[in-house]
């Protein structure tokens, strides 16, 4: 809307000379001191894509003259009540003698830009709204952790936020507390009004920031507070701790335990204080395995475990109570003296069997002289005699064999 403004100088001379004197003011402005009743008044509208805005055109007074709005590239979109331009995104809100409200749906960059609102009066008054559309941001990314951090070193984390129009705010936060990044980096996107824009910040590892989570928040006029955010846990690497050798009985097996974050041991390495380990004895990995058990493998086993960064190391005191060999396992033992005691049986058996076989096949009735006499003796003394010598002519003795 231009409105004109009147100053009258008068200087003091026979000749009076007066000058005039014309100023624009600017859009849906009011000069002090002169008002226009016809004259349309507009607002400024700020919109984050995809959002609505609604473009309001007022009068003070009406002379029954129709109000219009028209677009950035002076097309009309509404004259009065009727619709000028098809487009189903805008949709008229209110219209009367003294009021058009047109409203925007699902705002787009390409609709930023100056609209005119206008009266078709004797002259044309004319007032303009600026649309800015704001390019809402992207969820950041975070990088540079992709591996974990030894203690003591340094880590750097680059935060990257897409789409911001204008160039967005990047925060970084440890926790509730605020990091100090470097300064914010923007680059204009190719063929766009939105720029991506990069933070980075450096943190020097210690063990208290094991697991630590790092925020990085983007701060933006077309979000709230915190709305648009990324967190990633610190990788960090120290040294194994707390390794201990323990048994898993009854597998006569020992095994390796630790606390390492977040990397486990990639290497492990079995000793005997005492000498080499037993030839029964097989490693595998952060196991220590026994096929047999004897008192020689008595003695202080150790094992060094390495996650690249140290070393640590566990000790176990194997001591063997049982002076004969023990089995591998419970199951094994059951199975090896159900097997033994079975083939005891089966022997005892066969044994039983043989002997009676035997006893049978050398069992015999003996027929002597003795026997002899005695049958038709009719006392002791006869029946000696007759065994002596009263049957010379009968066999003197038989056997009958089975």
């Amino acid at each position: 809307m231009r409105r004109r403004s009147v100053v009258a100088l008068t200087r003091r001379q026979p000749t009076v000379c007066r000058a005039l004197f014309i100023f624009a003011a600017p859009s849906g402005h009011t000069v002090s001191g002169y008002d226009d009743p016809l004259q349309p008044v507009t607002s400024d509208e700020t919109v984050a894509v995809g959002g609505q805005v609604r473009l309001t055109c007022r009068v003070a007074e009406s002379d029954n003259s129709s109000l219009q709005w028209s677009n950035t590239a002076q097309q009309t979109l509404y004259f009065g009540e009727k619709r000028a331009l098809r487009d189903n995104r805008i949709q008229l809100y209110r219209s009367t003698s003294t009021e058009l409200s047109i409203t925007i749906d699902n705002v787009q960059l390409s609709d930023e830009g100056d609209y005119t609102c206008s009266i078709f009066t004797m002259p044309v008054r004319t007032a303009r709204a600026t649309v800015t559309v704001l390019g809402v941001p992207g969820k950041p990314q975070i990088s540079g952790n992709e591996e974990a951090v030894q203690e003591g070193g340094e880590v750097t984390l680059t935060c990257t936020s897409t789409g911001s129009k204008p160039p967005a705010k990047l925060r970084w936060y440890q926790g509730d507390r605020e990091l100090e990044g470097e300064d914010d980096v923007k680059y204009s996107d190719p063929g766009s009004l939105t720029y991506t824009v990069r933070s980075q910040v450096t943190l020097t590892v210690s063990r208290s920031d094991d697991n630590a989570l790092i925020t990085c928040a983007v701060d933006h006029e077309s979000l709230a507070s915190g709305d648009v955010k990324s967190s990633q846990a610190l990788m960090f690497l120290h040294r194994t701790s707390n390794v201990q050798v323990k048994s898993l009985a009854p597998s006569n097996t020992f095994s390796l335990s630790f606390s390492l974050s977040p990397v486990r041991p990639t290497s492990y390495e079995w000793l005997k204080t005492d000498g080499e380990l037993p030839p029964l004895a097989k490693v595998d990995g952060a196991f220590l395995r026994f096929e047999m058990l004897n008192k020689s493998d008595n003695g202080v086993y150790l094992c060094n475990a390495d996650n690249g960064i140290g070393q640590s190391q566990g000790e176990y005191k194997l001591l063997v109570q049982d002076p004969t060999a023990m089995s591998t396992s419970s199951g094994v033992d059951h199975a090896v003296i159900g097997g033994v005691v079975a083939v005891i049986v089966f022997i005892l058996l066969c044994l039983l069997i043989v002997l009676g076989r035997y006893l049978i096949r050398h069992k015999g009735t003996y027929l002597t002289h003795e026997a002899k006499g005695s049958d038709d003796a009719p006392d002791a003394d006869t029946a000696i005699i007759n065994a002596e010598g009263g049957h010379s002519g009968a066999e003197d003795k038989k056997e009958y064999f089975i």
